[in-house]
């Protein structure tokens, strides 16, 4: 009996493994790419990194709200996968990739429109508004080639294939990274060539992307025509997933707006907020860790809850959860081992390295905390209790605000706020995903 339960434990333990380390390799090759986009333009001159910035600020805004076509598509296509309709999870996919489209499209035109008002709301002089534009208004036109890969990204997930998305990941930002040398520098286009660049290389793994999903549809004989019920049906899914990923973007800059309040005169905010910043940085490169194994149980607890194995469901988030504590551990140990000589990687303010350490040290304790909360948020995600999360994340944010402003309407500092954020914030999102994890709501079986 102890045998069978161990080989059982082991081979769950392989399954997550196999999703989760190509996972984790291809979100991490997204911002090293970024950096040397970055370091490619700061060639250029400090406006146009700064406008660079800019843009880069508003772009991930608009991706992230809808990060739901790669979430929510997984969950589903893989509840189809685990009742054994694989024909059903393809077209499903298929659904996710038409709303893809259409949603691109209005985010496209209303995207180049709205350029001039979206980069004058930053405050930022002529000199860094103008590149931030120029570059805007071209990267506008990479929003459905970059949505579609969201969607077709979920699709192959739910299907458990993760290996695909890294060599497509891998292979899009290397041809983006050769585009912008090329367009920037020997043909002469600067801050313009770096956005034309990125907007091909995203078309390009787009094209892949479909070519592969396309493939795997007409095999197994699914439709590739837009089904308007299927489509209003996944939009109508992805809701509650835009709310939660508000909520978190909401915390997230109040933590911010909460630093700038608490700063006792201008060259204590402008070291805090440099430290904030390279803290936030450092926190978001961790998550991508830990979201690695979020993003297996998102399509592990589609397929097995589609299987109807329930009994499954619940052994593989226990050994989930346990992958995410762990991997917190890990990642903690490390953030807190290099605190004292990370700082110097990025600046040369003695005061922004000294004030980093102790923030990196508060973060090093959060990491077991974030690693629990983002595996089972992958879990309900995979589920698809969306309803539930964006409702825990309204619960979550009205916890967390009271605390944060009370923190900067007293001067606390940034460290007190980083312990805020750490434990009210991180610690509220722990208990609601808990307490719904241990019920059976969320344990609704079929495709």
């Amino acid at each position: 009996m102890i045998l069978t339960m161990t080989s059982r434990a082991a081979t769950r333990d392989r399954e997550i493994l196999r999703l989760a380390v190509p996972a984790f390799l291809a979100l991490v090759a997204e911002p090293l790419f970024l950096l040397a986009d970055a370091a490619i333009v700061g060639h250029l001159g400090s406006p146009e990194l700064a406008g660079l910035g800019i843009a880069a600020v508003v772009l991930q805004t608009v991706i992230g709200l809808c990060v739901f076509l790669a979430y929510g598509t997984t969950g589903s296509v893989a509840r189809f996968l685990g009742a054994g309709d694989l024909r059903g999870a393809l077209a499903q996919g298929v659904d996710g990739i038409w709303l893809a489209i259409g949603l691109g499209t209005v985010v496209t035109v209303a995207g180049v429109v709205l350029v001039g008002p979206l980069v004058r709301l930053f405050g930022a002089s002529d000199s860094v508004t103008d590149p931030a534009a120029t570059y805007l208004r071209i990267a506008f036109l990479g929003t459905v080639p970059l949505l579609v890969m969201l969607a077709a990204t979920g699709v192959l997930r739910g299907l458990q294939d993760t290996r695909t998305p890294l060599v497509v990941a891998v292979g899009g930002n290397a041809l983006n990274i050769a585009l912008n040398l090329l367009l920037v520098y020997p043909v002469g286009l600067g801050i313009a060539g770096s956005a034309l660049g990125s907007v091909l290389a995203q078309v390009a793994s787009a094209v892949v992307f479909v070519a592969v999903v396309v493939r795997a549809a007409r095999r197994h004989g699914a439709s590739l025509r837009p089904d308007l019920p299927g489509i209003r049906a996944a939009g109508r899914a992805g809701v509650p997933l835009v709310v939660r990923t508000l909520t978190l973007r909401a915390a997230i800059v109040l933590t911010t707006y909460a630093v700038t309040l608490a700063a006792v005169d201008a060259r204590d905010q402008e070291v805090d907020l440099a430290t904030h910043q390279l803290a936030m940085t450092l926190w978001t490169f961790l998550a991508f860790t830990l979201d690695a194994i979020a993003i297996a149980a998102q399509a592990l607890t589609g397929r097995l809850l589609g299987a109807g194995d329930v009994v499954g469901a619940r052994e593989t988030t226990r050994r989930m959860v346990r992958w995410g504590a762990v991997s917190g551990v890990v990642t903690g140990l490390l953030i807190a081992a290099v605190s004292p000589w990370v700082g110097h990687l990025f600046t040369g303010d003695d005061a922004v390295t000294d004030l980093l350490v102790p923030v990196l040290l508060v973060v090093a304790l959060g990491q077991p905390v974030a690693g629990v909360v983002f595996v089972l948020d992958g879990v309900l995600i995979g589920a698809g209790d969306g309803r539930y999360l964006a409702r825990a994340g309204l619960v979550t944010l009205v916890a967390y605000a009271p605390v944060a402003l009370l923190l900067a309407a007293y001067s606390a500092g940034l460290v007190a706020i980083w312990v805020a954020f750490c434990s009210v914030f991180m610690g509220a999102r722990l208990v609601v995903l808990v307490r719904r994890a241990q019920g059976d709501a969320w344990l609704v079986t079929g495709a």
